[in-house]
């Protein structure tokens, strides 16, 4: 089996991320409530393989056999968290977990090597996680303030969840829809500070990349030129 390095990580990540966004909408549509923590803990895993498994000296992370066993461990530790009124702990534990994922999928993007398309797509899956990190923040202030956003009825975090990743990612693009909207200073502030964080990513982070990947193109064409020219006229 072919095993993930920083070469090719993002690009298993990128395909995970939507696939398991798109599996999470399915499985609020078509399933119910259990089958919705089971894509939320194959999120978890597939995070941990593809960003902190890189490298890594634990040959734990690399065994796809161990996936679905470690997918049923998270989705009952999850379970139990939630049946047990710890709601507030597994979001925050998930909210540290993206937290931290985001910082060291950064790290991987912005701070090592030259720009390739691998670490595009890592820029891509930063965006990803914010609006995932925003998400969780908007599920934890509902259930903390309940009335913090209209057309939010709800009162369990993982029917929430799914309905404020979409709310999440409609704010960080400035679409705004409004069928959910802030009603309260602080949920209004978390939503404008998405926004603008969001836009100055875009602008900043993903152009610097895609200008430094066409830069270091053009300079091996430049090279590759030079190469050609010299051995035309020896």
């Amino acid at each position: 089996m072919k095993q993930i390095s920083q070469d090719d990580n993002f690009v298993y990540l990128t395909f995970a991320l939507v696939l398991l966004l798109v599996g999470t909408a399915l499985a609020q549509q078509f399933f119910d409530h259990s089958m919705q923590q089971l894509m939320q803990s194959t999120m978890v895993l597939t995070l941990v393989v593809a960003v902190w498994g890189v490298d890594s000296k634990n040959v734990l992370l690399r065994q796809a056999f161990l996936f679905p066993v470690a997918i049923i461990i998270i989705a009952y530790l999850g379970y139990w968290l939630a049946s047990s009124g710890y709601d507030h702990l597994h979001l925050f534990l998930l909210l540290l977990f993206f937290i931290l994922t985001s910082i060291q999928t950064s790290r991987q993007v912005m701070f090592t090597g030259d720009i390739n398309g691998n670490k595009i797509l890592g820029a891509i899956c930063l965006y990803l996680l914010m609006g995932l990190i925003w998400a969780i923040l908007y599920t934890l202030m509902q259930l903390s303030l309940s009335h913090s956003f209209s057309n939010i009825s709800s009162t369990e975090w993982f029917v929430l969840f799914p309905d404020f990743v979409y709310f999440s990612f409609v704010t960080i693009t400035t679409l705004g829809f409004g069928d959910i909207a802030p009603t309260m200073p602080l949920s209004r502030t978390l939503v404008y500070l998405e926004a603008i964080v969001g836009q100055f990513y875009l602008a900043i982070l993903v152009a610097s990349l895609v200008g430094a990947r066409m830069s270091s193109i053009a300079e091996h064409r430049r090279e590759k030129h030079e190469h050609s020219s010299e051995h035309t006229n020896s």
